[in-house]
């Protein structure tokens, strides 16, 4: 199971900042509007060679005090549910507030860890005024300021101290399919279609995370697991928790998946959340298969589909060497070759490819268009091997690798997907000193 981050509090008290400094990097954090609901931020964080993912559950203001309570309580509650620790934010700044104590009530009734977090710790003074935040009873109490880092470190380390090693669980060594994407967007009604048969050799493997179901496909000499994240409906009450679970899920899903199944409404085509879970799944290494359901609904004319994918395909930029297939689950249409396509992905992410024919291929590839010359200095490549990872990485042994910039690197990535089949998967290209 994913070891998530939630980072929890009422607006304005640093979250977003907090978010950013654990990903060590600025995402785009849209200002908080009363009335619209804004699509939340996830990443993954690293320290100390331990990843895990960040949530930042800012992003919602409703009218009214007692509506905006509600809405805050609710979150929490959500947090509580399905993270693994709980960041606590408050504001040293302006001090304890009424929301702050009714937030800290819900908290300290959780089974989960609670950080309290006490932002905009800026100088001495700020420090000893901070000190009236014990009072709200938590064990661990972090000062920080998100802005210029100080107390991060701390933080981090009490964060990754709670990472353990999990026991890992005896699973078939089969490949493994998670289906993603936003509500309604047919997940369950695949699953349904693809195991449906009476032929169909079923078995219900109960996930490590809740409502998520893992079922044993075994037909027409095809065995592999599917990871269906569908069923959040049933807990949500409105579109914001639904959004919110939706993510969550489908995060932890693929983190368990070999190959994820994203699934799109042809209608509504690709969303900013379907663009992250993507974006995640590729950082993660995860052969991935967008398929375009209820195609049977879009009105068609003779470029449709080219003109369709052009337009997802520059949507999926940097990485978009994927298969896209447009399906219709509904009149089962082209749903069983989804599956042949899966398959095909996932005998590309365990690709292996002899040093010898590398070497032979991408030498000759250096030859025609060198690196650049670097203060003077011409970046000589000698060597290059693939390295024994579960993503296909490659290791290309030169004399200045530091020097050797994104846009060489694209052209070299570019060589290895022209000369070998690696449709679907995540490349890593290093560069090291010979």
């Amino acid at each position: 199971m994913a070891f998530t981050v939630a980072i929890v509090g009422r607006p304005n008290v640093g979250k977003s900042t907090i978010f950013n400094r654990l990903l060590e990097q600025r995402k785009a954090i849209v200002e908080d509007t009363p009335g619209v609901t804004r699509d939340r931020q996830y990443g993954i964080a690293d320290w100390n060679g331990k990843n895990f993912y960040v949530i930042d559950t800012g992003g919602f203001v409703a009218e009214g005090k007692e509506i905006f309570e509600s809405e805050i309580r609710k979150q929490v509650h959500i947090a509580m549910d399905e993270a693994s620790i709980i960041l606590f934010v408050v504001d040293a700044a302006t001090g304890m507030t009424d929301l702050d104590d009714a937030m800290a009530d819900v908290l300290r009734r959780s089974t989960k860890p609670v950080f309290l977090v006490v932002n905009k710790v800026d100088n001495n003074e700020r420090l000893l005024e901070a000190s009236e935040f014990y009072s709200l009873g938590f064990d661990k109490v972090f000062f920080m300021s998100a802005i210029s880092g100080s107390g991060t470190g701390d933080l981090l380390d009490d964060v990754t101290a709670l990472m353990k090693d999990e026991p890992e669980i005896e699973e078939p060594d089969v490949p493994k399919f998670a289906i993603i994407g936003q509500p309604n967007v047919g997940k369950s009604s695949l699953l349904n279609a693809l195991v449906g048969e009476e032929r169909a050799i079923v078995s219900d493997i109960a996930g490590t995370t809740r409502d998520t179901i893992h079922t044993r496909y075994n037909l027409f000499q095809k065995d592999f697991i599917l990871i269906d994240t569908a069923g959040i409906r049933r807990k949500a009450k409105v579109h914001e928790d639904l959004e919110f679970y939706s993510v969550i899920r489908a995060i932890k899903a693929l983190d368990e998946a070999d190959v994820c199944l994203l699934l799109l409404d042809a209608e509504k085509g690709i969303t900013a959340q379907d663009l992250t879970i993507y974006s995640l799944a590729a950082k993660k290494g995860k052969g991935i298969v967008v398929l375009v359901n209820k195609w049977d609904l879009v009105a068609k004319e003779t470029n449709t589909a080219k003109e369709y994918e052009k337009t997802l395909m520059q949507r999926l930029l940097p990485f978009n060497d994927v298969p896209i297939l447009f399906i219709s689950v509904k009149e089962k249409t082209r749903i069983f070759k989804a599956i042949e396509v899966g398959l095909d992905v996932f005998e590309n992410r365990k690709r292996r490819i002899q040093t010898s024919v590398l070497n032979e291929i991408l030498l000759k590839a250096i030859e025609t268009y060198n690196p650049p010359v670097v203060r003077g200095n011409a970046i000589k490549i000698k060597y290059v091997t693939q390295i024994p990872t579960v993503v296909p990485s490659f290791a290309f042994f030169c004399n200045y690798p530091d020097e050797i910039k994104t846009p060489y690197k694209n052209y070299l990535e570019n060589k290895l997907r022209e000369n070998f089949d690696f449709k679907g998967v995540p490349i890593r290209v290093f560069f090291r000193k010979k």
